[in-house]
């Protein structure tokens, strides 16, 4: 779950980071009693905010009312503005970055710095990688000391040390305890009395749901607000079944039993000249319920025309997920076509269930992505 920048700012607020005083605006009326000048903050799980003109400095109640306005009837990459950030305006000395995520090639979390904040990450590690400090952190020590040591002086934040190790580790502490799966702060502002977070964004890992269900259902309450009716009503489904999807633009409707199956297979869809109705993962674990509320969700996109359903069996047993495609066949009218890719655990099995509802599964991924597309064309 990517929370929205007010969601990561009071938890960083409750855990010792300093961020700028701010308050969240859902209309016009929320504008009193703001001291000026300030930044409106358009609050979207997208990156690149600035970019895109969803972050605007106002130094009047005049001009904050007019920006409001304007952001609150516009669209992010897609997002529709529901609410804004109105935070205090700082003089800035030095921008820096500063994160926690997990390598998972590495299978450790890592730490990284830069004294390059304030733009992509990854436009400078494509353009200046040196500059980007990276330290992998020993689950069963922690964060040592010594790394936050090493990190200030590669930055040049000596002269911020207690504050900057009290921010690394309140960060690592949220990152730890919430089981994130990325903890950043860009920029981190270097200003006349210390450090500040200017920017938060947290990403949690949505499999550690059940460890947290108290937080995550106030957290997805309060997206649910702030979205009010920007949501198709696929998308919406699809939260309330806990399913990960995302809405494409094209008409051939995808599922997968899990995340890296799923992006091969929309890059193969691309390829063969077809273009993906929406993105939609198992999680690596799917089994009868989720493949049902999966095929539940996807089909009710009006715009898909063929479904691909692409299962390579590790953890996932493949006959478990073809009794999910069974049972909601039998329970369901199905107007478009099914082509399954179906190999790995207990492939056989799943084959035989499928071939009851009149479904030849295939086990070649490339011949399935040529059928779905030839059939799509064909309709």
């Amino acid at each position: 779950m990517r929370l929205l920048e007010f969601q990561a700012k009071r938890i960083f607020s409750e855990h010792g980071i300093p961020v700028p005083k701010n308050v969240l605006l859902e209309s016009s009326t929320d504008l009193e009693n703001l001291l000026y000048p300030v930044m409106l903050k358009a609050q979207v799980p997208v990156g690149g905010r600035g970019k895109a003109g969803a972050i605007k400095p106002v130094t009047d109640a005049n001009e904050a009312a007019a920006v409001l306005d304007e952001l609150l009837n516009t669209r992010i990459r897609g997002n529709p503005v529901r609410v804004v950030l109105a935070e205090e305006k700082v003089e800035v000395q030095k921008e820096l970055y500063l994160a926690l995520l997990i390598d998972k090639l590495a299978r450790l979390p890592v730490i990284m710095a830069s004294d390059a904040g304030g733009i992509d990450i990854e436009q400078v590690a494509r353009e200046r990688p040196a500059q980007i400090v990276k330290k992998y952190i020993d689950p069963s020590v922690g964060l040592s000391n010594y790394t936050v040591h090493y990190l200030a002086k590669r930055i040049g934040v000596e002269g911020h040390l207690r504050d900057f190790a009290n921010l690394a580790h309140s960060l690592f502490d949220i990152f730890r305890s919430y089981d994130g799966a990325l903890v950043e702060i860009n920029p981190l502002a270097v200003i006349a009395n210390g450090l500040l977070a200017l920017d938060a964004k947290i990403v949690l890992d949505d499999k550690a749901a059940y460890r947290h269900g108290d937080l995550f259902g106030r957290l997805k309450a309060e997206q649910t607000r702030s979205r009010k009716d920007g949501r198709s009503r696929t998308e919406q489904l699809a939260e309330g079944k806990g399913i990960t999807y995302v809405s494409l633009n094209g008409n051939v409707g995808m599922i997968s039993d899990g995340a890296g199956t799923g992006m091969l297979t929309l890059d193969l869809i691309q390829d063969a000249g077809g273009r993906a109705a929406n993105f939609c993962e198992l999680g690596g674990f799917g089994g009868k319920e989720s493949m049902q509320q999966a095929l539940e969700v996807v089909l009710a996109n009006p715009r898909v025309k063929v479904l691909l359903i692409s299962l390579i069996g590790g953890l996932t047993r493949m006959d478990e997920v073809a009794d999910g495609i069974v049972a909601y066949l039998k329970r369901h009218e199905v107007f478009v076509p099914l082509v399954v890719r179906m190999c790995g655990t207990q492939e056989e099995a799943g084959r035989a269930r499928l071939q009851t509802v009149g479904i030849e599964a295939l086990d070649d991924l490339p011949t399935a992505i040529c059928t779905t597309v030839d059939t799509v064309k064909g309709s």
